[in-house]
């Protein structure tokens, strides 16, 4: 009982935290320390949780065109669906964000295009 117990307060949205101690306040007295402590260790795995997300996903970087400036322009062309003009000023206008927000699997993918045609990619 006492450990089915254990696990539903575990399990109480910060919410439920809330409620139960505002009637353990009010009802029995009791300052219950212990469920701030449930609710800041809630807030603490979210921003982990919220950090591990961040960190699988990226901005794409061109940090130096390499030789093959003009194989760079066409694939930046190609992945962000601009115009030559316009990827030719992304490409001319080094270190440029030629990429935002975009998965760590695809990020990968794009870096090593770039790699292969010369180009220094960073990813943020």
């Amino acid at each position: 009982m006492v450990e089915k117990l254990a696990e539903q307060l575990v399990n109480l949205t910060i919410k439920q935290v809330n409620e139960l101690a505002e009637i353990l306040k009010k009802k029995y007295g009791i300052k219950p320390n212990v469920f701030q402590s449930l609710q800041i260790n809630s807030n603490k795995n979210k921003d982990q949780e919220n950090e591990k997300k961040q960190k699988n996903i990226f901005d794409i970087i061109l940090k130096s065109s390499g030789s093959s400036k003009l194989s760079v322009v066409k694939l930046v062309k190609e992945i962000t669906g601009k115009g030559l003009k316009e990827s030719k000023d992304l490409v001319d206008n080094i270190p440029n964000t030629i990429k935002e927000s975009v998965s760590k699997e695809e990020a990968n993918i794009l870096k090593e295009k770039f790699e292969n045609i010369g180009a220094q990619i960073e990813l943020k």
